[in-house]
């Protein structure tokens, strides 16, 4: 068995999370989210974590149970909607936010996984969104500038990896994974379903093992469902 690979999530962080870090987390909603790896950052008992993510979980799941044991200083984040926690927390002066523009925080993200300090955009700007940030102005057209973002450790999900680290995500979990995988020191991935290197087509593979490791394999992923919407039964 290669070396990447843990027994579990609690092995896979073993050394790698202290308090202070940043930390990228990955996964839309609740879909894509490292749980089992989140879990274990509870148990770790770090504190004072900076978490960039695109949303703070909910209630109970995904980030929102690092903020019921106020292990989360700050959040980097476009959408905290689903979370009364978060909420609470924040209104009361307890937990920081950067509030980033959805399509700005992918773009802060992988610029900082390829090693882009900064960049322009007109997303933002004349907003609050552009507060104490620089402005120029390129063919007339006004941009802010934003800055890459690079973590400490990042933390994602994928539906299928190999023993080397070559991850394959699906569908909506392909939201934030693949650019966080590239932008930190330390890349541990949990995976539904892990096969030998050299099984998954290199056509196929969006994040390659050069940026993964550490593996842990998650048995019977839990799939769940941010908001049911049902329609009503026929009279």
């Amino acid at each position: 068995m290669s070396k990447k690979v843990f027994p579990d999530a609690k092995a896979a962080l073993a050394g790698a999370i202290k308090d202070g870090m940043t930390i990228m987390a990955g996964g839309f909603g609740l879909c894509g989210i490292p749980d089992l790896l989140i879990e274990a950052v509870r148990e770790s008992g770090a504190k004072e974590l900076t978490f960039i993510s695109n949303n703070a979980g909910i209630d109970g799941a995904g980030l929102g149970i690092l903020l019921e044991t106020r292990q989360i200083k700050k959040m980097i984040s476009s959408y905290v909607g689903e979370n009364k926690l978060f909420a609470q927390q924040f209104l009361a002066g307890e937990l920081e936010l950067e509030f980033t523009p959805q399509g700005t925080l992918a773009e802060r993200i992988r610029a900082g996984g390829a090693g882009i300090p900064a960049f322009f955009t007109k997303t933002g700007v004349g907003t609050l969104v552009a507060e104490g940030k620089e402005e120029r102005v390129f063919d007339g057209e006004r941009y802010i500038m934003e800055r890459g973002l690079f973590a400490d450790v990042s933390l994602v999900h994928a539906w299928k990896g190999d023993t080397e680290g070559n991850l394959v995500y699906r569908k909506t979990a392909r939201n934030f994974n693949p650019m966080m995988a590239s932008a930190s020191r330390l890349t541990i991935a949990q995976v539904e379903h892990l096969v030998p290197a050299g099984e998954i087509d290199p056509d196929h593979m969006h994040t390659p093992g050069i940026f993964v490791k550490r593996i842990v394999h998650v048995t019977n992923a839990a799939k769940r469902i941010e908001q049911r919407t049902t329609r009503k039964r026929a009279a």
